[in-house]
């Protein structure tokens, strides 16, 4: 993550320092009013792609305009959990799963706000794959952000339900055998209403797609593809993120390009871009205080005793 303009590297800095650095030292630019600074730095891996995509979310509230106390900032367990720690804005790092579920409680009591998760792969999809289901089906209002590169990096490297077929980890070192999830189909399972997906390689197209998911109503989910060149790609003859990056770019194509493939071609790429964009189911908080105002004036009746 860039920032520092003064030539100020977080990594030769104390934690002590880092709290004396204000935003004017650091610019006028305004997405850093966003970032909290005096947290640096951070405990990523030189080159991980979780600084791309913090920058990018604090770009995206920048480009709305978002108040950093209406925003609210809650992160699982992983590397993408410690995200969570580096946003000026209200703050909660939960267990291994349940983002989704501190964020719902924290969406229907303060329904007005800007609710914000960030998971990685193993996170949503795993041990927090019931919740991400629930979470799209029920239409509620949280703007989920899956960090996506397919493996469980803060641990050593094991498989996760997205690590591709035939890739070697800590956990299959003969190989990936098992078929993985594509997050975006399941999502459309689940009948998510906004879906997007993008890689950490182009970050200005993420920075839009994230502002479009932060604007929907309803639930929104953005993948997003992300390297661990050290975990994985060393593993996998890709040791630097810019070799993970054309990797990226080798299996992914523009959703705007995709009458210009062959099915066969699309059968082995990725679509990005905007996949799911639906503004006509209603979203659950709605519903839900819908329901409270018409239980409080006695509109509604309660079903039978048991």
């Amino acid at each position: 993550m860039s920032g520092l303009i003064k030539q100020i590297r977080a990594d030769e800095l104390e934690t002590d320092q880092l709290k004396h650095i204000s935003t004017k030292d650091l610019g006028s630019r305004g997405y850093e009013k966003y970032v909290r600074y005096a947290a640096f730095p951070s405990t990523w891996c030189p080159g991980c792609g979780d600084g791309v995509i913090l920058k990018a979310i604090a770009m995206a509230l920048d480009d709305l305009g978002a108040d950093p106390n209406d925003v609210a900032v809650i992160a699982g367990i992983g590397c993408s959990g410690r995200m969570a720690t580096f946003f000026n804005t209200n703050t909660l790092h939960t267990t291994h799963g349940r983002a989704l579920t501190f964020a719902t409680g924290i969406k229907l009591a303060r329904p007005e706000k800007t609710v914000i998760v960030i998971s990685g792969d193993g996170d949503a999809s795993a041990i927090g794959g019931n919740h991400l289901i629930h979470a799209a089906r029920r239409n509620i209002g949280v703007k989920l952000i899956i960090i996506n590169n397919g493996i469980y990096g803060m641990t050593g490297g094991q498989v996760s339900p997205t690590t591709s077929q035939g890739f070697y980890t800590d956990t299959t070192p003969y190989g990936n055998f098992e078929p993985s999830f594509d997050l975006a189909e399941l999502l459309k399972g689940a009948r998510a209403s906004f879906i997007g997906r993008e890689t950490v390689a182009h970050q200005a197209k993420l920075r839009q797609l994230l502002k479009a998911s932060f604007e929907h109503k309803g639930f929104s989910a953005v993948e997003v593809l992300a390297n661990c060149h050290v975990n994985l790609g060393r593993r996998n003859k890709m040791k630097t993120p810019m070799s993970m990056a054309k990797y990226y770019d080798d299996i992914t194509y523009p959703i705007e390009k995709a009458d210009t493939l062959t099915a066969e071609e699309k059968a082995v790429r990725l679509p990005l871009g905007i996949l799911v964009r639906d503004n006509t189911r209603p979203e659950y908080s709605d519903l839900y205080y819908n329901q409270l105002v018409k239980v409080a004036q006695g509109s509604v009746k309660g079903g039978a005793s048991l």
